[in-house]
């Protein structure tokens, strides 16, 4: 593991620093994915089962990503994926903006550094408006390129969004989300053409971090 990654680690796993980390969960999740991917995904907050395992979208969200993503060409092993705020908040509630901003000065922005993406794609409002700076729509700003730090962002739906809807509105906001990421990997192979955005199949996360797991339930 790079000395930077495990620094990072070690700090995240120490941190008591807001009220999250007492809200009876199993403490802060880490990240997965390549460090040296140019594409990095940063979503809400993790549910039960990213508490579980400590690594974000490998519950029912992370399967419909998983999906999406295979769909453009994209494997979870060769993507970087995050969140804005790394403890489960109390009944799986979305993280307030404040919740947001708190951890991810704290944390993603350390990460940012050390990955140096070519493209952030922002899953959900939480991560989105932490990203833009202010309260916006993500409904209206989806799929609309914008610049943080000179890394361009592409806002999109987050899967949770996604499980929620039924019918008509399921199917547009699906292919919505699609165009979006298409045109994120396009963006990052502007910059990274070589570098290899999929695997022949789509990872078995929860067996790829059972370890972790186990170490959380000691």
């Amino acid at each position: 593991m790079p000395e930077k990654e495990q620094e990072l680690l070690e700090k995240l796993h120490a941190c008591t620093f807001c009220p999250l980390r007492t809200e009876g969960n199993r403490g802060p999740t880490q990240w997965s994915g390549p460090l040296d991917s140019p594409v990095m995904f940063v979503g809400e907050g993790p549910g039960g089962v990213e508490d579980e395992y400590g690594v974000p979208l490998v519950g029912p969200s992370g399967k419909l990503l998983d999906k999406a993503l295979w769909s453009v060409g994209l494997t979870r092993d060769r993507v970087y994926v995050t969140n804005i705020v790394k403890c489960r908040p109390r009944n799986n509630r979305t993280p307030t903006l404040d919740e947001g901003k708190i951890c991810a000065d704290m944390h993603l922005l350390h990460e940012i550094e050390m990955v140096n993406p070519g493209v952030i794609i922002c899953l959900g409002k939480v991560a989105f408006q932490y990203f833009y700076g202010q309260a916006a729509s993500i409904m209206r700003n989806r799929g609309k390129w914008f610049s943080f730090r000179n890394i361009p962002v592409m806002p999109t739906y987050h899967p949770a969004f996604l499980l929620r809807q039924a019918g008509r509105e399921l199917v547009e906001s699906k292919w919505q989300v699609y165009y979006d990421l298409k045109a994120a990997v396009e963006k990052a192979k502007e910059s990274r053409p070589d570098y290899i955005y999929g695997s022949p199949q789509i990872p078995d996360l929860l067996s790829a971090y059972k370890k972790l797991k186990e170490q959380r339930s000691l």
